[in-house]
């Protein structure tokens, strides 16, 4: 299992460097399922077709996190989301994500350390078009 400090160092090596791509499929379920979840029901998740919004949020991010975080003792906390939607998400699209590091920074205190990590996503269609992208914020003790 990789220390506190191998893990820093990993995310620092990696900054603005884009992971693996991860490609998802959307289906109807999907979307539906999500709208639930959040108490949405716009008539265009529910039987348009469309995907709400910040639906592409869940595209790939955990598996970004997973990738350095395999260590359970490792609390992730949500620290902020920025996001900027191109065109919306459609029952049937394929959508592309990329991620990668943006910034790393490490604030010491008494009770331990605690990581910022930003993480920058990028979304494409199918088509190569620019769905969205994100900014997210772990953090990280």
């Amino acid at each position: 299992m990789a220390t506190s400090e191998q893990i820093i160092k990993e995310l620092e090596n990696r900054v603005g460097i884009d992971e693996q791509p991860a490609a998802y499929e959307i289906e109807k379920g999907m979307i539906r399922r999500y709208a639930v979840a959040v108490g949405d029901d716009n008539p265009l998740w529910q039987d348009e077709g469309y995907a709400p919004p910040n639906f592409i949020l869940t595209l790939g991010f955990s598996r970004v996190l997973g990738r350095y975080l395999a260590d359970p003792s490792i609390t992730v906390l949500h620290g902020s989301t920025e996001m900027e939607c191109h065109q919306p998400v459609r029952v049937g699209d394929v959508i592309t994500v990329v991620a990668s590091v943006g910034k790393v920074r490490k604030r010491q205190s008494e009770k331990g350390g605690t990581l910022f990590v930003t993480f920058d996503m990028k979304y494409k269609n199918q088509h190569q078009q620019p769905v969205a992208e994100c900014r997210q914020l772990a953090i990280m003790y």
